[in-house]
């Protein structure tokens, strides 16, 4: 009898300690708050994103420099999860991304890729747009956007947790 609970409790141990390690590395749950997305993603909206979709991201937590295994690029229109360059914001920051690495832009009204003006041209710099124009959490305000602040794409809504109850 003791042995049978020893294996449940292994299996159960394993189990957990995968579904940790799958969270941590590859996918994660983003829960949305306000309507600071708006249209595309709403008050109570649980957003899947994929951590591997541009790589496999290894921090070293200032022991180690920052890299990424496997590298994928990102492309113009991705809708990206990044952290803050300068750490004054918490949590994940949702953007598109509207300029690459040698892309050169001009603000205005709104966002616009034209030549010779601001450049990306720095090496794994980006320039990310908020998805609400009066969201003023994008580079507008940011600046550009290091490769290592991102964290990965948005892949889709799992559910509105708000709507989730009411079904």
């Amino acid at each position: 009898m003791t042995r049978s609970w020893l294996k449940l409790l292994m299996a159960f141990v394993s189990a957990f300690a995968l579904m940790l390690a799958v969270r941590a590395l590859a996918f994660s749950i983003h829960g949305v708050t306000g309507e600071g997305l708006a249209p595309f993603y709403h008050h109570g909206d649980q957003l899947l994103i994929n951590r591997c979709s541009y790589g496999l991201r290894i921090e070293g937590n200032r022991l180690l420099p920052y890299s990424r295994l496997m590298r994928r690029a990102v492309h113009k229109g991705d809708i990206i999860a990044f952290e803050a360059p300068d750490s004054t914001l918490s949590g994940l920051l949702i953007a598109r991304c509207a300029a690459v690495p040698g892309d050169t832009i001009r603000t205005t009204s709104g966002l616009m890729i034209v030549p010779g003006l601001k450049t990306c041209a720095k090496t794994d710099y980006y320039w990310f747009e908020a998805l609400n124009p009066h969201n003023p959490v994008d580079s507008r305000h940011l600046g550009f956007i290091p490769e290592s602040s991102i964290v990965g794409r948005v892949v889709t809504v799992l559910y509105n947790r708000k709507n989730f109850w009411l079904q």
